[in-house]
């Protein structure tokens, strides 16, 4: 099982990120955070990288229903989304697949949800 949901794009980065900010939306997701990691390393440890940017991804709705379930799930929350440059020009959004990571949680309602939001971050890599 991949614990990830994948789409190469041929745009430029900014593009990129705008249609998965737009993507995110639609599906009923927020940005609640944002780490720019290129500007990250370069700021801390003087290292240049390529665009690296990931948004914590969050559907209110459905996050307030997995701590009603799971009070300590917070840990796995946001849902993280990666918009990066590859080194062959692209870029790539990459969301992560939260029953992947929800399954190390033994709670067949989380789980249940954790495919909800797995089927709306699917929805947001098709979208693209």
């Amino acid at each position: 099982m991949s614990y990830y949901f994948a789409k190469s794009l041929d745009l430029p980065f900014d593009e990129a990120v705008a249609k998965t900010r737009q993507a995110l939306a639609e599906e009923g997701f927020g940005v609640i955070t944002e780490i720019d990691v290129q500007k990250t390393l370069k700021t801390k440890i003087g290292v240049d990288f390529r665009p690296y940017l990931i948004l914590g991804a969050c559907n209110p709705t459905l996050a307030h229903e997995a701590l009603k379930l799971e009070d300590k799930v917070g840990t796995m929350l946001p849902c993280n989304v990666v918009v990066q440059q590859t080194l062959e020009g692209r870029v790539e959004v990459a969301a992560i697949d939260p029953a992947a990571s929800m399954a190390a949680i033994e709670n067949p309602h989380l789980a249940a949800k954790a495919v909800i939001v797995g089927d709306k971050l699917q929805a947001v890599i098709d979208r693209l």
